[in-house]
């Protein structure tokens, strides 16, 4: 038994048979866990007691309950799988029951069961999640895994497609976590001036995106600028929390904040943070142009920027005939820097122009102070 971090690491009893089927019926469940059988049935889960339990320990690895401190109830489960000895290696995995989410018990089992894995000689463990599951990669930020890549195709569905998978990993030398993020949560889960509200891009932004961004003027402003599909508008709403999570860009959508209706989006791209040089762009609809939304937007992103990531210098591009998006940019303080020639790919293998402008927080100071 493993007891650390408010939780208790188990052997699977029978008595938690119950709660396992529960569990594991669970939708949410299922869909990150594409080999689960539909409907996990009694019989499978004598199986998984009896049989394939036993055989994790056997390979070196095993599976652990994790039980309520003062009950003893089954609140998940976590396991050390797919364990390469001569490599000092294996793979670790986590799931919790409904009624168990959102207490930090995964976060807890994951730092717990892998300080013992690294007592008992492993040096390397891997954690693998779908890019849609951020509760899982919330978990492996702060039981101490750095995000290191993409593993493509690894994992079969139950379509006969297969899925990518985020790849984390922590060495034993490794602190045990929290990782810090470069890019946190908006306060509140929003951001807000009481004429803008900002928040983050979701799943179900895909229909509002794909018609947002198949716009004939905002295609022309896109890179490459080539109507893009629904089903990478879908994607990227679908990854974007994941993006988000590894610090890569935060994006956003405007709304007017009176009703709640999407205006645009707003991006922020932290394309090179050894330079604390991040880059924001911004669209919106027709009918919402010529209020100010997207200064207004602008502004809210570069305040939380400088006040909240390590972030010390916004740009952000213009095409030369598109004076409206240099006037936003003025009016948020920005200061035109450069007129970069043929910088961007054009329609039909042209190249456009690109007139550069940038932010630093005393320039957001100052206009505030105005």
């Amino acid at each position: 038994m493993i007891e650390a971090h408010g939780v208790r690491l188990r052997a699977l009893a029978r008595h938690d048979l119950d709660d396992l089927l529960t569990a594991y019926n669970d939708w949410e469940l299922r869909r990150f866990l594409p080999l689960l059988p539909i409907p996990f049935t009694h019989t499978q889960a004598e199986e998984y007691l009896n049989d394939v339990v036993p055989r994790m320990f056997s390979a070196g690895g095993g599976f652990w309950a994790i039980a309520d401190t003062g009950t003893d109830q089954l609140l998940g489960g976590a396991g050390i799988d797919r364990v390469a000895l001569e490599r000092g290696q294996a793979e670790i995995g986590y799931w919790t029951a409904p009624d168990a989410r959102g207490r930090g018990v995964a976060t807890a089992a994951v730092r717990a069961l892998s300080e013992h894995a690294f007592v008992s000689g492993l040096s390397r463990l891997e954690l693998l999640t779908h890019w849609e599951n951020t509760a899982s990669q919330r978990v492996a930020f702060a039981a101490g895994y750095t995000r290191e890549g993409v593993r493509r195709a690894a994992l079969p569905d139950r379509d006969g497609n297969r899925d990518d998978l985020v790849a984390y990993a922590r060495l034993a030398e490794d602190p045990p976590g929290p990782v810090e993020r470069l890019l946190p949560d908006l306060p509140g889960n929003e951001l807000s001036d009481g004429v803008v509200t900002l928040r983050p891009l979701l799943p179900e932004d895909s229909e509002f995106y794909t018609a947002l961004h198949s716009l004939p003027e905002i295609v022309a402003t896109s890179v490459p600028p080539i109507p893009p599909s629904h089903i990478e508008m879908e994607r990227r709403c679908d990854r974007s929390q994941a993006h988000w999570l590894a610090g890569n860009r935060a994006d956003m959508i405007i709304l007017d904040a009176e009703t709640g209706t999407r205006a645009g989006e707003i991006g922020l791209y932290y394309q090179d943070p050894r330079t604390a040089q991040a880059m924001i762009g911004y669209s919106m609809l027709p009918a919402w142009r010529g209020r100010g939304y997207p200064t207004r937007a602008a502004q809210l992103v570069a305040l939380w920027a400088f006040a909240e990531t390590g972030i010390a210098r916004l740009i952000a591009g213009a095409l030369p005939e598109n004076l409206a998006s240099q006037r936003v940019l003025e009016k948020a303080g920005f200061k035109r820097e450069a007129y970069l020639r043929g910088r961007l790919p054009g329609p039909d293998g042209t190249r456009n122009d690109d007139v550069q402008f940038a932010l630093l927080a005393e320039d957001v100071l100052a206009l505030i102070s105005e």
